[in-house]
Parts: structure tokens; sequence; C-alpha cells
């Protein structure tokens, strides 16, 4: 098992985190577009629907980046809610059953694979959840108390399956940042708190240094930073959230491409030998979020490794 402890020593060595969920199910033939049981286009669960109808793919998926190197997984929970579960049926005793799943094939495939990983448990934004693009906007119009209560039992439900850590994720702003650091305040297991950032703001237009200030006295935070965000951005905001914090910085950006006409466009940007700056910047957790594959992941080690 990677040591995290180690790994969050200043001048200790970075940890590997796997890549896009989503397209390694799409290499898998896993359509994405379609509900797999009806075939009618996908619910607000996305990924997380196949911790109802097709679970092995998500062995498989998490086994590729364990053979890629990856030693941290995070779980296919980013998009999972109660209220989409309902959607498909299920009550909040099998909603919650599904979550703890999330964390137990994450787990099963280390142990397949005789490479046992950290197992992060993926807590998405509220945005993500509604599966309408608010993850890159933020400013839901909800206060800090509706968003902590939407969250904490997902959260909850995460914790009873005993992740390693829990992955605040593509946090859009500064409001449910603060919902998510209350819920998690006792949580009693690791958590990083990730922002989605363009131009040295959250999504939502606020500084990033403000937006990392939240977790500066947080216990339980022990890594603070940017995932889903172009690779451009990652070096300045990685050296900004461990001179803000004080903690080590965690860095996932996506490939480059943009989203737009429903579809990826532009170059790929994302170098391996970045992960080099990163990594000389404070970053020791690094990998990669959307269109990042295994091969991707791969590189961006044995930079890390040189």
């Amino acid at each position: 098992m990677p040591d995290l402890a180690a790994a969050l020593t200043p001048g200790g060595p970075p940890l590997l985190l796997d890549g896009g969920l989503s397209n390694q199910l799409a290499a898998q033939g896993v359509d994405l577009s379609e509900d797999g049981l009806s075939g009618e286009p996908t619910d607000r669960l996305w990924t997380a629907r196949l911790l109802v109808d097709a679970p092995e793919h998500l062995v498989a998926a998490h086994a590729a980046y364990l053979a890629a190197g990856a030693q941290v997984l995070l779980t296919a929970s980013y998009q999972a809610s109660f209220e989409g579960f309902a959607r498909r049926g299920l009550g909040r005793r099998a909603a919650a059953r599904l979550f703890g799943d999330s964390v137990r094939l994450a787990r099963a495939a280390g142990a397949r694979a005789g490479r046992p990983a950290l197992v992060a448990a993926s807590v998405g934004p509220y945005g993500a959840v509604r599966g309408d693009g608010g993850e890159y906007r933020g400013n839901y119009g909800l206060s800090v108390a509706e968003l902590a209560r939407f969250h904490a039992p997902r959260v909850a439900a995460l914790l009873d399956a005993d992740p390693d850590l829990l992955a605040l994720e593509t946090v859009p702003d500064t409001v449910e940042a603060e919902a998510l650091l209350t819920v998690v305040r006792d949580a009693g297991v690791p958590v990083w708190l990730s922002y989605t950032a363009a131009g040295g703001r959250t999504r939502a237009g606020q500084p990033l240094a403000e937006a990392f200030a939240l977790a500066a006295d947080e216990p339980s935070v022990v890594a603070v930073g940017v995932n889903c965000c172009r690779p451009e951005e990652v070096a300045d905001a990685v050296a900004l959230a461990t001179a803000t914090t004080g903690r080590p910085a965690v860095a996932y950006p996506n490939a480059g491409e943009r989203w737009a006409a429903g579809g990826w466009r532009g170059p790929v940007t994302l170098r391996p030998e970045l992960a080099r700056a990163w990594r000389a910047a404070g970053a020791q957790l690094i990998g990669g979020c959307c269109r990042v594959g295994p091969d991707t992941i791969a590189a961006l080690g044995a930079a890390l490794a040189d």
C-alpha cells in the first residue's frame, strides 16, 4: 500500500493519481451517452450509473490505471446522488450501499491486480450532480447550509465504506468549498480540496488565494489544489496553494482540450514533463482528469521518476 504520510511529508515522494474514469470506460466500449438499462439518454448519474448495471466495467477501468502505475484510485461516486439513484427506483438504503460499492470496487481492483492502492472517495460538486455543467460555473444560488445538507449524506455513505481519503473535487466556488469543509470537519480520514480554475480564479470568479485560504486551518485537509483545469493553469495554482495553506498540493488537470459544441476541440496540451514543474512547486499528489488515460498516467509517472 502506498504510504500517504510519507508522500505528504515535505520532500517526500509524490503519489501518482489515476486519470479520467469516463474516457477509460469509453475505451472499454461503454456508451455513457445512454442509460445502460433503458437505452434512453443518460440520467444525471453519468459514470455512477455503472454502480447499478455494470460494476465490472468500473473494476476494469480501475485496473487499467493500476497497470499504468497509479497509486491512488478515485471512486465512481463523483456524480452519484441519492436523488439520482431515486430516479432509478432505488431507496436510500440501496443508494447508500451503492456509494459504498464505489469504494469497494476500487479496493477489489487493487486486490485482483495484487497492487493495493489508496482509495480516494470522490465527492463531486452539486453542479455535477445536476448534470447541467454547473460545476464550471458555480454560483448555484444556494447557501452554505443548503449545500452542506445536500453533501452530508453523500459523505456519510462514502465514509461507511472506509476509504483512505476523501477527494472534494472540481469545486467551482468558495460557497461550496465552505459547505464541504463543514461536512468533512470530523470525518476522521484525510481530505483533499481541489478547485476547478481558470485565469487564477475559481470558475465562479473568486481569487484562488481566497479559495485556498478556506482550508488553511482545517486539520483534516492534507492537500489543496486544482483539477479539471487546463494544464497551463496548474503550476501557478500549485505554488499559490502551498504558499497560502502551508500544505502539499494536489494537481490533476484535464488534457487541455476545450469542450464546445458537444465535443472536445483543440490540441492536447498536457505534456508529461510538466509534472516535474508541478512537483517543484509543491504538488505531491499528481495525476489527470478528463481525457487523460492510462498511457498519459504512465508517462506522468515516468517523468516524476526521472
